[in-house]
Formats: C-alpha cells, sequence, structure tokens
C-alpha cells in the first residue's frame, strides 16, 4: 500500500511543495484546508499540512512533525477580515468553508474583544458580499492575497508592503495574524503536517521534504516570481508574503500555537511532535513544553 500524502497547495507553502519530490512508495492529491482535514480523519490520506486548530481538536489521534510549519509573526496578509464598519460595529459576517483554522482565529479575537457577531457562511468575493449586505467578510488563502492588495495597493518603488495602508475603496482590511500578535506577541501557527499516531510517515518522505524546503527557501526570489505570475500579482508582493513566513515550527511557534489552542480548544490532549528528531516525545500540555 502506498503511503498517501494530502497537500494544501497554496502560494504560502509553495518554497516546500513546488520542488518536492515524492520517493518511491507515497502518492499525493491536493485540496483545500476543510477537505485534507477530512481527508486525515478519515484515512484517506496519511499525512497533510492541516489547519492547526484540526491537530488541536484531534490531539489524542496525531501527532505533527516536529520541524515543519506555516506561521507567522505578524501580519500574513492571506487571511482577512474585511470590513466596512469598525469591529465594534460588526453585526454579520461572512465566512467561508474552505478554512476551519481562519474561522476559529476569528472567533477567539472576536470573543477576546467582547464581539459577537452573527457568523454565516457564504462564498465569494470580499467586495461583493460587502455589497450584498454584510458587515465583515472574512477572505483565505491566494484569493485574500489577491483582494488585499485590491484594497491596499497599489505598491511602488518608493514603498514597501508594510507601508501600504489598511484602508482603500471604502474597505478596513483586519489582517488576523496581526491582531494576534498584538494580543499575544506570540507567533501564530496556521498549519502544521500531520498524521495519524499509530502511521508515521516513512523517513524518505519527510528527508524530501526537507531537502525541498531548503530548496525553495534558497530560491525564494524564483518561486516568487513563478507564483506572482499565476496570482496577477508584483513579483515584490509575494516575494514578501513568502518570506513572512516561518516554516520549521520552532519553540517561539509551539509557544503561540499552545496558546491559541488554550482560547479555542480548552480541554484539549497534550500536542505531541515527532518523528526523526531528538525531541520525538515534546508535548505541549496546559502547563507549557515537556520532555
Amino acid at each position: 500500500m502506498p503511503y498517501k500524502a494530502g497537500w494544501i497547495h497554496y502560494t504560502n507553502v509553495a518554497p516546500i511543495l513546488d520542488s518536492l519530490v515524492l520517493p518511491p512508495g507515497v502518492t499525493a492529491i491536493t485540496g483545500v484546508p476543510t477537505e485534507m482535514n477530512a481527508a486525515l480523519l478519515s484515512g484517506e490520506v496519511d499525512i497533510a499540512n492541516i489547519s492547526a486548530v484540526e491537530f488541536i481538536r484531534h490531539a489524542e489521534r496525531l501527532e505533527a512533525l516536529p520541524d515543519f510549519s506555516v506561521a507567522v509573526l505578524g501580519p500574513v496578509y492571506s487571511v482577512n477580515l474585511f470590513h466596512t464598519v469598525p469591529l465594534q460595529d460588526l453585526r454579520r459576517v461572512a465566512l467561508t468553508r474552505q478554512s476551519a483554522m481562519s474561522v476559529a482565529l476569528l472567533e477567539v479575537l472576536l470573543r477576546e474583544r467582547g464581539l459577537f457577531p452573527t457568523l454565516e457562511v457564504a462564498e465569494g468575493e470580499a467586495e461583493d458580499l460587502l455589497a450584498s449586505g454584510y458587515d465583515g467578510v472574512l477572505r483565505i488563502g491566494d484569493s485574500a492575497l489577491r483582494e488585499w492588495y485590491r484594497v491596499a495597493g497599489p505598491l511602488t518603488p518608493e514603498t514597501t508592503m508594510t507601508m501600504l495602508p489598511h484602508t482603500g475603496r471604502g474597505i478596513t482590511v483586519t489582517d488576523l495574524a496581526e491582531e494576534w500578535f498584538r494580543l499575544t506577541g506570540h507567533p501564530f501557527v496556521f498549519a502544521v503536517w500531520a498524521y495519524r499516531r499509530d502511521n508515521p510517515p516513512p523517513p524518505e518522505l519527510v528527508q524530501a521534504m526537507r531537502e525541498a524546503r531548503r530548496e525553495g527557501i534558497g530560491h525564494l526570489a524564483n518561486v516568487a516570481a513563478r507564483h506572482a505570475q499565476k496570482l496577477g500579482l508584483p513579483a515584490r508582493v509575494v516575494q514578501h508574503y513568502l518570506w513572512n513566513f516561518r516554516y520549521h515550527l520552532e519553540a517561539p511557534d509551539r509557544l503561540g500555537l499552545h496558546e491559541f489552542a488554550g482560547k479555542a480548544v480548552p480541554g484539549h490532549a497534550p500536542l505531541r511532535f515527532g518523528p526523526g528528531n531528538p525531541r520525538r516525545h515534546v508535548l505541549v500540555t496546559s502547563e507549557g513544553l515537556k520532555p
């Protein structure tokens, strides 16, 4: 039986997945986050870069690779709440079905502010949904990056990404990862590479992933230029977007993951990370990191 991988192949993981060569005996499918979350839990795939919140919710069954993540410290640019009223005045917010992670993060951030607007599933571009009567629209992934740039851009030779405004076209864009940083001071982990505890990945796959990551990060400008063309965005925008990510699940990322777990899934089982690392049996519990 082949070992089956499920990849969420958004631009944010291009530095890992674009150059990945699967070893013999490994196959892969792709899909959106909610599809790959379900595929891993059902056994359709054996490993997937799943939403961190699903890893937390099913921590009694899952482990994560100890040195792979999709995390940021500050803005992420592609998980955005587009809104036409101040946050405290939100009444109806449109959510996407594609990502449990972004919905869970939005719920935590709203709850921390004491805000409880009506959350409804509705698909479509932010401007269209806002025009239809929603006060806010949650958008994720490559589409959210394009829509953010439509509001915040254009980028000129004299400006940088960090100088672009959060408002435009009558819309305010709240970057959820930036809001998380303001709340906690920690990175936010959007995804981990998880697998069921009884079926860890072959070492050859993990090594191939590490080599692909090294190749992608080492040639980030080329990766960015290729994906910028696909997205219809300036290469500078995509390069900044990609170099902003933290792909190694380091100690600050785990602390951020632990804090989010406590806020989003109180009473969750300890989080386990392994294999292929001396820290295979590191846990994250309510008391923090434990060997």
